[in-house]
């Protein structure tokens, strides 16, 4: 039917969309999530949904790679279907979506690898601010060779509801030179890990945000069940953002998009159920800036990643993430804001990059390729199966014996090793020094300078200041310029406090 056309139902229709305003255009054409447009990339080895909207209870036909599928829209216009699992396909195919005589045709779409990324300015730090200080990403980014990575950037303003869809045509982009250097550099220089150890298309889709606290980030109704996080909701729905800031955990709120949820629901919500592998994350400065509270950060982090899983209908989709890294050494929250991070990862399904080690006097370090190398091994790891070393040495138990303390730690692998890291190189193992910024606490829980010395897959903390020592620190005071102890694959240890309750949560107000 035309548009010119006079259609009898078109009042109802009028009325419908007034009483629904959250739904896309009912009846006037067929639609399919904008998410499906030229260049895309589909998950491979899952049931792969495609949705959209036509006439109420119309036939709609989708075909893929061999594929047809068919369904009725439903009273309001709504489908959504299922293509059977994909394999990997480096040559792009034609998705058609037909009802009626009206067919839409999406061009080359690729299927092999999906992820989610997102979080807050490290995570949009582009491929061009990196290679602007380091010569092997300029390299990269002018390098004509493309590659079969493909990214879709999710830009849109933060909403009071959950969107259907993109408000706007989304583009997926190729990678050639000029589309590269606007490119996420920590999500772009991951799925380039991806790519060159897996051999399939990769695609991105990126809806990070600078300057922005996790809790535009949460689905609402994570804030409404969570005893810990209703207070945040309730005082930001109430406009007391002063008393928000004070209360434990608490966050500063500077416009609409960190009030809880604003951007989930613009940026995560409209992209579900989109089929993915994972998701990746970087975020956590402006939950821990001057005078904020990091305090449950950990809890925020489970509350995103349960809720994202949930949006997909996925309890067990990958959520890796990293952790921050050395910056201003008066901020005290980043260093409370780490060991939350640590210990986000009794969540299940998580991987932690660590990047104590990637020294950069800017608050957005340069260095993103080893950001996306150490998320990329824990996908590689753990998503793949690969048999590939993933983490640095984690913290696992302190044992005070007389006048010193031992340290066990987890992910020792071959061995622990006092390293140096320059740029982007691997850390070259350093015999002649001595592993720095480790602290012992006495007995009153004031920390002092402490030496200390690897012993097998332990390492033995002492200080001559410290007869009787109730904990041990590492990388926890200031900002560490030369955090060094790695293990024998070269991946950095995570800073850790043995005894939490004695390190300070943020500045004293």
């Amino acid at each position: 039917m035309s548009a010119k056309q006079s259609n009898p139902r078109s009042g109802c229709l009028i009325l419908l969309l007034l009483l629904i305003p959250s739904l896309p255009c009912l009846g006037e054409e067929l639609r399919v999530a904008r998410i499906f447009s030229d260049h895309g990339v589909l998950q491979q080895g899952v049931p792969v949904p495609v949705w959209g909207v036509a006439e109420p209870g119309a036939t709609v036909t989708v075909e893929f790679a061999g594929q047809t599928r068919t369904i009725a829209a439903g009273n309001h216009g709504k489908w959504k279907l299922e293509l059977a699992p994909l394999k990997a396909h480096a040559t792009g195919n034609r998705l058609t979506v037909t009802s009626g005589t009206k067919t839409l045709e999406i061009r080359d779409l690729l299927v092999g690898e999906v992820w989610y990324a997102s979080g807050q300015s490290n995570m949009r730090m582009t491929l061009g601010s990196c290679a602007n200080k380091l010569e092997a990403v300029r390299e990269m980014v002018a390098d004509p060779k493309p590659r079969l990575i493909r990214t879709l950037r999710v830009g849109n303003a933060d909403t009071e509801k959950p969107l259907a869809d993109f408000p706007g045509p989304a583009a997926w982009q190729l990678d050639t030179p000029a589309n590269r250097r606007a490119q996420s550099a920590a999500a772009f220089l991951f799925a380039k890990e991806l790519h060159d150890q897996l051999k399939v298309p990769i695609g991105i889709i990126e809806g990070s945000w600078g300057g922005k606290p996790i809790e535009g980030f949460i689905p609402r109704e994570d804030f409404e069940k969570s005893a810990m996080l209703k207070p945040i909701l309730d005082l930001a729905e109430a406009g007391d953002l002063e008393r928000l800031k004070q209360i434990e955990g608490g966050v500063f709120i500077r416009n609409t998009a960190g009030r809880p949820g604003r951007i989930f629901n613009s940026r995560v919500a409209p992209v579900a159920p989109y089929a993915l592998k994972g998701f990746i994350w970087y975020q956590g400065e402006s939950n821990a800036g001057k005078g904020e509270d990091p305090r449950n950060y950990r809890h925020k982090t489970r509350a995103l990643a349960e809720g994202w899983r949930r949006t997909w209908k996925q309890k067990a989709l990958p959520f890796y993430f990293v952790q921050l890294p050395s910056f201003n050494a008066s901020a005290v929250g980043w260093v409370r804001l780490r060991e939350e991070q640590r210990l986000s990862l009794d969540i299940p399904n998580t991987g932690m990059a660590v990047t104590i080690d990637l020294r950069d006097s800017d608050i957005h370090p340069s260095n993103k390729v080893d950001v996306g190398k150490r998320l990329a091994i824990w996908a590689l790891a753990k998503s793949y199966g690969k048999p590939v070393p993933f983490s640095g040495p984690l913290f696992k138990s302190a044992d005070i014996e007389g006048d010193h303390i031992r340290v066990s730690f987890e992910h020792v692998g071959a061995g622990l090793m006092v390293a140096r890291k320059e740029g982007i190189d691997a850390p070259v193992a350093s015999k002649n020094r001595a592993l720095a910024h480790f602290e012992l606490a006495d007995e009153a829980g004031q920390w002092h300078p402490a030496e200390a010395t690897i012993d097998g897959a332990t390492v033995i903390v002492k200080s001559d200041s410290v007869a009787k020592p109730i904990a041990a620190r590492y990388a926890c005071a200031g900002a560490p310029t030369d955090a060094n102890l790695y293990n024998r694959a070269g991946l950095p240890a995570s800073p850790f406090c043995s005894k939490l309750e004695l390190l300070p949560w943020a500045e004293e107000k």
